[in-house]
């Protein structure tokens, strides 16, 4: 079965080859395909009518009008605060996202946190810019720590998988995962967070912002955590409270924090996260790396065919909780 698709390409370079390579392979994916390519809201708004199908942020006025739409493929895991309106959770659409395609790329990067804080890099690297030839710093041994993984979806069960690599006690964290994955010894569920927090001597963040998470580790989670714990997120930056961080750190409630995400990015100059000597920050770059504009093509391709045959689409999003 053929159907009509409605493509809006996000702006930004890493989407520049949606409209210009897409139409072509679905059409030798998808025989009989009807591919349309807006380059603004206002051609799509004269594009959608008919459209069974979409791939972009379908605004409320874009689904107004799309009275034929029966899935929306969101071009990202995350996308932008908003982007499941009430019209869209409330609809029969089916919304699928982009999660799993940065699962190696993502947990390399919070393993280089885990490893930087483990033998003090965070340390040495500013030294070695002053020409400080200063030994001392007090390691941790990872076969003796112990991982708390807030969140093990795709992300976070390669990560959890790494941390047992390196011989870390891993605890899951998560609401839907019923197994606990490869590497994980004990997984719980969010309402016994409080419970496991404790236990952790890195606390490590890979949820998606969700009614649930946003603004979840606040002054109060901090002050639940051992004294010489080290906090990671990589998830979004909404799940932490910047300021009751700060204040965190500032107090001795906990070691460090390495984050890549922040609530508001970029992170103001002036906020005093960025002179603190245990904390290590990234600009929101933990999601780089080869081979992603192939894997979203493919996951997208995949799912067009999918849903030609009528078939079960991959990444299927719980729209009121917006992953």
């Amino acid at each position: 079965m053929s159907f009509r698709l409605l493509l809006l390409p996000p702006g930004g370079e890493e989407n520049a080859l949606v409209g210009e390579t897409w139409p072509a392979r679905l059409r030798e994916a998808v025989p009989g395909i009807d591919v349309r390519v807006a380059h603004s809201v206002g051609e799509a708004m004269e594009m959608i009518e008919d459209a069974d199908a979409a791939f972009g942020d379908i605004a409320p006025e874009l689904l107004e009008l799309g009275t034929n739409l029966k899935w929306i493929a969101c071009p990202q895991a995350g996308p932008r605060a908003g982007y499941y309106h009430q019209a869209l959770v409330e609809s029969d659409v089916v919304v699928t996202n982009t999660r799993e395609i940065y699962n190696d790329h993502i947990s390399a990067h919070i393993m280089a946190f885990v490893l930087a804080f483990a033998r003090g890099l965070h340390v040495y690297v500013p030294r070695q810019l002053e020409r400080n030839w200063r030994p001392g710093y007090e390691t941790t041994h990872l076969p003796g720590a112990t991982a708390i993984v807030v969140g093990v979806g795709g992300i976070g069960a390669e990560t959890a998988r790494l941390c047992a690599e390196f011989g870390m006690r891993v605890l899951g964290v998560d609401p839907r995962v019923a197994e606990p994955p490869k590497g994980v010894a004990e997984l719980h569920r969010p309402d016994a967070l409080d419970d496991v927090l404790p236990r952790g001597d890195f606390v490590i963040i890979t949820v998606p912002e969700t009614p649930e998470t946003q603004g979840l580790f606040d002054y109060g989670k901090f002050r639940l955590m051992d004294p010489g714990a080290r906090l990671i997120n990589i998830g979004r930056g909404a799940v932490v409270v910047l300021n009751d961080l700060a204040r965190a750190l500032q107090e001795g409630e906990i070691g460090g924090a390495a984050l890549d995400v922040f609530q508001v990015e970029p992170l103001p100059a002036d906020h005093p996260l960025w002179e603190m000597p245990n904390v290590i920050i990234t600009p929101h770059v933990a999601g780089r790396g080869p081979y992603l504009d192939d894997r979203r093509t493919e996951l997208f391709i995949e799912n067009c065919v999918r849903f030609a045959r009528g078939e079960e689409l991959r990444n299927v999003v719980d729209k009121a909780n917006w992953f």
